[in-house]
């Protein structure tokens, strides 16, 4: 059942689970988990549907380079699913086998953990079943970079395709604008003994649970956790620990520009490195694609509209951010884009602010940093491109200065992939989530979505958070089941 806790305060004593955020990963929990037979709770901060007074909540500003992360998220029902642009890319097993360089380690699960449930992801944002992750090109020759593999969802907007299920699922209750402003840890027992949920009309109480799951994106996710008080005087949240840290995104670095020879094809095309290629220079993953721009008239409605952007840019005072939308080239100019894999990095993270919100929490700021090796990453991701395309025909490309000069400022902006502040390990001295997503220290505190990737590859990660949610429910319902057990 789907009620407004602004109008409707109707929680119940107390829930199996609680999962705070309403976006992709936690949808897919609440159904999964009250179809078990399970009693849930669902609360999502915003409403159904965009509201500014939710949005504003977003708000946080960024050191380092611009993470946008007010303009990237969405808060209100379905999270950022109500603008994905439906991408969809499966980890591959070197992900998962292949350390990241550094002090910290890789993936502490094998890939068949999550293998297994791509099936139902993929049927979770309306792919196809049994449907293979085509490439839209052929590959290049030799072994560096191999033809990149996906498929697009229409895309799935999880709050309208799944209205009907989240309202008529016996044991689930949903509220919208209930926002979690507190997570109460009881260090004697070492649980979560309740959160404090509020609306916004500074209305507070608990709601009890014997299962909490934080699922609101790497950013709120991280925020949650340091905001508690009882969660930092009981030593789960610690000033020299890896909450917020180790924030990583996707870099779309402006590579350069290319000219085909006469006879190449002028289609798209994208690549993706091979395994060969990371292993032999070190590097991440990424994809690269090469797209000639055709020519762009405006006319009738397209001018109007064009006219309506810049006016609008202009009034908002959003002008200086337009370069991050949209770089616009001339027709039949040859551009290389990217989507390149960050490693996990202690000094790029995710911090409190003095300054607190509407609601009593304390704001945060984003501190996005790449390391030598992400800088590496693009360096030899774009010289050995360059170097094909010279050698084998293709044409001639003309690198950025800066992509071989990591001395040089770097023009990078984000994906809107948000990844890794809550990381996943085998041990607290390199993570903030074990290999079940429970929080350690705790013993009924978890987490979902992409904060708790210990490496983020160059997968767009909607999908395999879902694998990922899939995977944990089943753990939530095998230790409920176990418990009644035990108990009968």
């Amino acid at each position: 059942m789907i009620k407004d806790y602004q109008s409707q305060k109707e929680l119940r004593d107390a829930y199996d689970f609680c999962i705070i955020g309403g976006g992709p990963a936690g949808i897919t929990l609440a159904l999964r988990l009250a179809r078990a037979g399970w009693s849930v709770v669902l609360l999502e901060g915003g409403g159904h549907e965009y509201a500014q007074r939710s949005q504003t909540l977003y708000k946080c500003p960024s050191s380092g380079l611009d993470v946008y992360a007010e303009e990237t998220r969405l808060r209100f029902l379905g999270g950022t699913s109500n603008h994905w642009a439906g991408r969809c890319r499966p980890f591959e097993p070197s992900d998962f086998a292949i350390p990241p360089p550094g002090d910290l380690p890789g993936w502490p699960i094998a890939f068949s953990e999550i293998k297994r449930y791509l099936p139902e992801a993929m049927a979770i944002v309306d792919l196809p079943s049994g449907e293979d992750f085509k490439a839209i090109n052929t590959a290049l020759s030799g072994d560096e970079f191999d033809a990149d593999r996906f498929l697009l969802s229409p895309p799935t907007r999880f709050a309208q395709k799944y209205t009907d299920d989240l309202t008529k699922t016996d044991g689930l209750d949903l509220f919208i604008n209930c926002n979690c402003v507190d997570i109460e840890f009881d260090h004697a027992s070492g649980r979560i003994a309740s959160v404090v949920v509020a609306d916004y009309n500074s209305h507070r109480e608990k709601l009890k649970a014997k299962n909490f799951i934080l699922a609101t994106g790497a950013i709120e996710n991280a925020r949650q956790l340091l905001n508690s008080e009882s969660l930092v005087a009981g030593g789960i949240v610690k000033k020299d620990g890896l909450v917020g840290r180790c924030f990583m995104e996707h870099l779309n670095v402006d590579m350069g520009t290319f000219i085909l020879k006469d006879g190449q094809s002028r289609d798209p095309c994208q690549y993706y490195t091979t395994d060969a290629f990371v292993k032999e220079y070190h590097s991440g993953k990424g994809n690269v694609t090469t797209t000639v721009l055709s020519e762009v008239k405006a006319y009738g409605i397209t001018a109007g509209v064009k006219d309506f952007f810049e006016n609008l840019t202009c009034e908002m005072g959003v002008a200086h951010k337009v370069d991050y939308i949209a770089k616009f080239n001339c027709p039949g100019d040859g551009v290389i884009t990217t989507l390149i894999e960050q490693f996990p990095n202690a000094q790029s993270y995710v911090s409190l602010l003095n300054e607190r919100d509407e609601l009593g929490m304390a704001k945060v700021n984003i501190h996005w940093e790449l390391s030598a090796a992400d800088r590496n990453t693009i360096k030899v991701i774009g010289l050995e491109m360059a170097k094909y395309f010279a050698e084998s025909g293709l044409g001639f490309v003309k690198l950025n200065e800066y992509v071989y000069d990591p001395s040089l400022p770097l023009k990078v902006a984000p994906h809107a992939h948000h990844m890794g502040t809550t990381r996943m390990a085998s041990s607290p001295e390199f993570g903030v989530v074990d290999t079940n997503c429970k929080v350690f220290g705790t013993e009924n505190l978890y987490v979902a979505g992409s904060s708790i990737f210990a490496t983020g590859g160059a997968s767009n990660p909607t999908m395999p958070l879902l694998q990922f949610a899939l995977r944990l429910a089943d753990h939530l319902n095998d230790k409920m089941k176990l418990m009644s057990a035990s108990n009968s």
